[in-house]
Order: structure tokens, then C-alpha cells, then sequence
């Protein structure tokens, strides 16, 4: 019986395999003349998406980050927005993954750190733009309402900031007798007292407005004073002080 002719195996299969994603030809120098920009002009000369490039420079070092950046921005709307989204979201984009997006909650929570380092010590009447700023930085961005307190002292300087309740995305519950408490367990003289509005609107309630009376109310009767109720907006602030409610 004649044997079946074996196949040739003859020389190495050549296999072809899909190239990783290159950078653009002129990759390096884009990144090069933005920080040059940057450096030169100031931040105030650079689009908000070219700023949020220069930030991701530094997590994504070999892809084009322009795309990116405009994506996220389209996704979110604004630089705040980005910043301020759950990584969970961010991670969505194409190009973020686990890793970048928290790098960017990390970027948010050193930013919060430095707002509020800047308003510790200080006289908080006289330093009151500082305050709405690091308000509106920690709170205006929340999925939740939460009500926080300032606490002073004789000076009203910031003895301590803590969020006294976190409640629903329009609700928090609120009880005098826990705020005054702690107020006198940090021998308190005088309180800023804040809370966020999800929906982006900081026009007080009803609730809101008879929650603050009753406080102050309680208050005064113990010798504290309160200096003001804030409502954090997305876009702005209500401050019960200024409209002559407190």
C-alpha cells in the first residue's frame, strides 16, 4: 500500500497580530506646546477641555487624551461636573477605566482638603467668600442632602466642621437637641449652619425656613449664636442672613 503524502510543515507560520493603538505622530509635541501654554499664558488662555487634557497627561502617558477629555466633558457638562462625578460613571468613558477615574476622585478630595485648610483658624465673617467657596466645593455636588455644621468660637474662628445628618435627595431630618449638644460638647459660641439642594435650586422651603427658626430659637436660649443658615445650589447659594430670615 503506497503511504498518503505528508503535509509540508516547511517553515514558521507567520502569525499577524493586531498593533497596539499608536499615538499621534506629533503626540509629544501637542503635550509639549500645552504646558508651554500653560506656563506661559496662565490657565485663564487654555479651553476648559485643555485643561482637563494637562490633567490627564499626567494618568494617561501614551494616548491621545483630547478625545477624552471632550468626552468627559460632554458626558458631565462642566469641569466641576467631572470632577466632582462618581468613579463608577467616569470609568464609563472610553479611555478612563478604574484606575484614571480614581485618580480624578483623588484630585477632587486633595482639592476639598485645600478649601477647607484655607478657612481653618480664620474669622469666618471676614473670610465669608472663602467659606461659600469651600461650601459650595464639598456639597453643591452631592446626590444627597446633607446638613453640616460650622462651629465657632468667641472669635468665630472654625473650631470644627462636621456633617451633623445625611438624609434623601430632598429631606434631611434635623433634630435641635443633637446640634445644641454637640455645639456645647465643643464649647461652641456661635454656628454657621449649611445644607446642599440636589436639585440645583437653593430657594429655602417651607421646612427649611421653620427648621431655622426653631434652631435659632433654641439657640439663642442657650447663649449660642447663629450667624447663618446657607442652602448650596449646583450654580449658586441662599444665604438665610442676607434675605433677613434670621
Amino acid at each position: 500500500m503506497k503511504e498518503a503524502p505528508q503535509p509540508d510543515w516547511g517553515g514558521a507560520i507567520e502569525v499577524s497580530l493586531p498593533k497596539p493603538r499608536a499615538a499621534p505622530k506629533d503626540h509629544d509635541g501637542h503635550r509639549d506646546r500645552l504646558r508651554e501654554r500653560f506656563t506661559s499664558a496662565g490657565p485663564d488662555a487654555l479651553a476648559d477641555y485643555e485643561l482637563l487634557e494637562l490633567l490627564l497627561f499626567r494618568f494617561i502617558p501614551r494616548r491621545d487624551t483630547k478625545p477624552i477629555a471632550k468626552a468627559l466633558l460632554k458626558r458631565f457638562g462642566t469641569l466641576s461636573d467631572v470632577l466632582n462625578a462618581p468613579a463608577e460613571l467616569l470609568a464609563e468613558i472610553d479611555g478612563i477605566g478604574a484606575a484614571t477615574a480614581l485618580d480624578l476622585r483623588i484630585v477632587t478630595a486633595v482639592n476639598q482638603r485645600a478649601f477647607r485648610a484655607s478657612i481653618r483658624g480664620r474669622e469666618m465673617l471676614s473670610s465669608w467668600s472663602a467659606v461659600l467657596d469651600y461650601c459650595h466645593a464639598v456639597m453643591a455636588h452631592e446626590t444627597r442632602e446633607q446638613f453640616r455644621i460650622l462651629f465657632l468660637d468667641r472669635k468665630n474662628a472654625l473650631i470644627a466642621d462636621e456633617v451633623q445628618q445625611v438624609g434623601t435627595v430632598n429631606h434631611t431630618p434635623v433634630y435641635p437637641r443633637e446640634v445644641m449638644g454637640r455645639a456645647l460638647a465643643l464649647s461652641a459660641s456661635a454656628l454657621v449652619l449649611v445644607h446642599n439642594h440636589p436639585s440645583g435650586d437653593p430657594s429655602p422651603s417651607r421646612a427649611d425656613i421653620d427648621m431655622t427658626k426653631t434652631l435659632v430659637d433654641v439657640a439663642e436660649a442657650l447663649g449660642i449664636k447663629i450667624h447663618d443658615h446657607v442652602i448650596i445650589g449646583r450654580n449658586g447659594h441662599f444665604s438665610f442672613r442676607a434675605e433677613s430670615l434670621i
